[in-house]
């Protein structure tokens, strides 16, 4: 990826078209912006692979799957390490509640059961996370249309950030972003982009808005409230700069990926994530197996 303006020129282009190789554009953000694209691409017949995939019920019902295990488990980790240092029953009830969505998914053999296991664990997940707030920002619940306090405005813009990180890694591989397995197909809805940020929602979002919260990096004289009460509390600029900061520092953290056992940034992973998808899609791999933390 070029992220310095200046360094692409029509001899780097027009070496890209020879070779058959696309290029994807995006803004410091990671926001998908456009792609430099050969006459011989290669995603013909990988998309074709996709569209069959996601229009056979039993083949998307199976990746689904492991796409809300993995969002649950990853919910459930980030639940039990906070637990260590702030025990209460509410969050042993978000936990319990969390684990046995967990043990209902293999029986789910319907899109509409799964997204209501999700639902219903998700709920319980941020009852949890409520509890483990230090400041009192007035978050109560996952509130998305609009955010009406600092920590749903934290959450809503830090998980928009995270579509455009995944968003640039499907577009890289040569996946459809809107031809999803969990999520529906709808007009201009990246699906598939929605499908795979969330095992990654509470290991990169949820923990990170935690920390800068609970360490008063980030707090009320970063939000503009509203003149009316439930309309959207904005995130000020400077609170804008500070948190894209933070964000940017979570996602060239330096792991190890739970699968293939390399070193990678999460932005790397994002992109592994779906190159196993791809392998999953056209046959060389059985099942799709989502990225977990410990």
């Amino acid at each position: 990826m070029l992220r310095k303006p200046g360094r692409f020129t029509p001899k780097n282009a027009g070496y890209l078209l020879e070779q058959g190789i696309d290029c994807v554009f995006c803004n410091s953000y990671g926001k998908y912006h456009g792609r430099l694209v050969s006459t011989e691409s290669k995603y013909g017949l990988l998309r074709q692979r996709q569209l069959q995939c996601t229009t056979n019920v039993q083949s998307r019902v199976k990746i689904a799957r492991e796409i809300v295990r993995g969002k649950l488990l990853n919910q459930r980790t980030l639940l039990l390490r906070y637990r260590r240092e702030h025990p209460s029953a509410s969050l042993d009830q978000a936990i319990d509640g969390v684990g046995k969505a967990l043990g209902r998914i293999d029986t789910a053999s319907e899109l509409g059961t799964l997204l209501g296991i999700e639902g219903a664990a998700s709920s319980m997940y941020y009852s949890g996370i409520r509890e483990l707030f230090k400041q009192d920002l007035g978050f109560t619940l996952r509130k998305r249309r609009p955010p009406t306090d600092p920590i749903n405005s934290l959450l809503s813009f830090g998980y928009t950030l995270l579509v455009y990180g995944i968003q640039s890694a499907v577009y890289t591989v040569g996946l459809d972003p809107f031809l999803g397995f969990l999520h529906a197909t709808e007009y201009s809805r990246p699906s598939l982009v929605l499908d795979l940020m969330e095992e990654f929602r509470a290991i990169i979002v949820d923990s990170l808005v935690l920390r800068i919260v609970n360490t008063d990096i980030m707090g009320l004289d970063d939000f503009q409230q509203p003149e009316k009460p439930g309309k959207m509390v904005l995130i000020t600029q400077e609170g804008i700069k500070k948190y894209v900061h933070h964000f940017e520092e979570r996602i060239q953290t330096e792991i190890q990926h739970p699968t293939t056992g390399q070193r990678a940034t999460y932005r790397r992973c994002f992109e592994l994530q779906a190159r196993q998808l791809v392998r999953v899609i056209t046959g060389q791999e059985e099942n799709y197996k989502p990225f977990l933390v410990k």
